[in-house]
């Protein structure tokens, strides 16, 4: 179909007019790959002729094949939604639905819902919590229960079907890197996606062999779930790819997970994933959930970055698209370094060491906030954060006492972040054992993981960033060159810190390289390992 063919069917399903049962009015939405036309009571949707890769949709008999899908694979969890498919015909130079004439494309008929009960509108007036959750549990819960499990011989495809979904998933990402996402927070995911393969193929050959390997929904958007007070409808399943549908339960209850966190409700999240391991007796959801999740997040990343580079898409729209995908991706990148569990990243090490540098940046790639012990400590002085007082100034800023004063700030600001759901990111000396025994007592109280980032600098590199402090007005911390040797001889090495829950980094590179190692590193970071990056 030409573009100007495509114009002319838009312009017609636009217009009122047009429709045997005359709106009042029609409301056109689209996605990466379909239209959408709001014309009450009745929704109709046609495909876009592309072909993505994962999908193909380029001739008008895959487009009516695909249509006949959707409306036999949506009847399962829409009942009575799916109304049909229309064909809009062609008969002496005028487009209409049915009848006589050329078929020149098919639509996908449907009821429309109220717009009220869809769950992010239900969300937006904080109409849901674990009673709504459970009826939402409840209808999959009995899905699924009617899915028997694939046969063997497509069963034993499927770990190799999903890792080269998440390597055709990076492919894509790949192309949109500074745009939607950056390149270390690209090779990252990468790199905790396929360092998860390796260490846990048993676990997800397991999957297979247990029967979770089933006919699923595919899709399960926030948006696709209409939660009215008489009934639950999940629409809008995947039907154009059997490969990204008959996928692990738990995959399926993953995109629903995912979306609770983005739509900052991970309390919701973590309440549907006990429930559903808890109907469904699956002992082996839990280890896969952050996995897929990480899965789930990249592809709604790519799949709004695909939609913010199409054509006919205006301008307004691309942007907010763009937005959605650097959020999804940034989510898959927190689900890659920390998993869903909130938890403490502290950045530590001697003056000029690099910390402050790679916790900023770390703070930039994930959202996650950044508590400075040298802001906090200026703020609580009341002093401006880039003066540099005088030697008795400073004396009376770094007595022990407002350092402890200090570190406390820091852990109630920490405490009240992590209590929202969200990890945070400390920067500080951290210098004394005492301040870190302090920390790891209250965040073990709190079940809260402390992850320690030790930066460090050759002396060279620790000089000339010194030397660089005098003539920038913006610098935060007092440190300079001639405070260099007696701070270090007070540093007291982190020897007791738990090996598994440390990393050493040099910072001597350039701050984009070191990074990057850094990101790797923290996805690194597991039990059973330990070393430096």
């Amino acid at each position: 179909m030409n573009s100007d063919a495509t114009q002319r069917l838009l312009d017609f399903l636009s217009n009122a007019g047009s429709y045997p049962h005359r709106p009042p009015q029609v409301t056109r939405v689209q996605t990466h790959a379909s239209w959408v036309f709001i014309a009450p009571p009745f929704v109709y949707k046609i495909k876009k002729p592309v072909n993505l890769g994962f999908l193909d949709f380029s001739t008008l008999e895959l487009r009516h094949a695909d249509c006949l899908r959707e409306v036999a694979l949506n009847r399962r969890l829409a009942e009575d939604v799916y109304l049909g498919i229309e064909p809009i015909c062609e008969h002496a130079g005028n487009l209409h639905f049915g009848g006589s004439g050329v078929i020149v494309e098919w639509a996908v008929k449907m009821r429309q819902m109220d717009p009220r009960y869809f769950l992010p509108e239900l969300m937006k007036t904080q109409k849901v919590g674990s009673g709504e959750m459970d009826r939402i549990v409840a209808k999959l819960q009995r899905f699924y229960a009617t899915q028997p499990p694939l046969p063997p011989g497509e069963v034993n495809a499927a770990t190799e079907r999903l890792r080269q979904c998440t390597e055709d998933n990076f492919k894509t990402c790949a192309s949109f890197v500074g745009q939607s996402l950056s390149q270390c927070a690209l090779d990252a995911i990468v790199h905790y996606t396929r360092g998860f393969f390796a260490r846990h193929g048993a676990l997800l050959d397991s999957r297979l062999h247990d029967g979770w390997i089933r006919d699923c929904h595919g899709d399960l958007h926030l948006e696709h779930i209409h939660l009215s007070p008489e009934s639950v409808c999940i629409y809008d399943c995947i039907e154009f790819n059997t490969d990204l549908r008959c996928i692990d339960v738990a995959c399926d209850i993953a995109f629903l997970a995912m979306d609770l966190d983005f739509n900052g409700r991970p309390d919701l999240a973590r309440h549907i994933a006990e429930r559903f391991a808890l109907l469904l007796d699956d002992h082996g959801m839990k280890p896969l959930m952050d996995f897929y999740k990480c899965y789930r997040a990249c592809v709604r990343g790519k799949v709004e970055s695909l939609h913010a580079h199409a054509e006919t898409v205006e301008e307004g729209e691309k942007e907010s698209s763009l937005q959605l995908a650097r959020r999804y991706f940034r989510l898959a990148l927190q689900y890659a370094l920390g998993g869903s569990k909130p938890c403490v990243f502290v950045f530590m090490g001697k003056v000029a060491s690099g910390k402050s540098a790679l916790a900023e940046a770390l703070g930039r790639e994930t959202g996650w906030p950044v508590l400075s012990s040298d802001r906090e400590r200026k703020r609580l002085a009341g002093k401006p954060l880039n003066h540099r007082g005088s030697e008795e100034e400073r004396a009376a800023l770094y007595a022990p006492a407002m350092t402890s004063e200090t570190y406390l700030l820091l852990f109630e600001q920490a405490l009240a972040t992590l209590r929202e759901g969200r990890s945070v990111i400390l920067d500080a000396t951290f210098s004394k054992r005492e301040h870190r025994a302090a920390l790891q007592e209250r965040m073990a109280a709190e079940g809260c993981d402390v992850r320690w980032i030790e930066a460090h600098a050759s002396e060279a590199v620790v000089r000339k960033r010194l030397l660089q402090r005098d003539g920038d007005p913006e610098v935060v911390s007092d440190a300079r060159l001639e405070d260099w040797k007696r701070l270090s001889a007070g540093y007291e090495p982190p020897d007791e810190l738990p090996p598994e829950g440390r990393r050493y980094i040099l910072t001597d590179g350039k701050t984009g390289q070191v990074f990057g190692k850094l990101l790797k590193g923290l996805v690194d970071l597991e039990p059973h390992k330990n070393g430096r990056f």
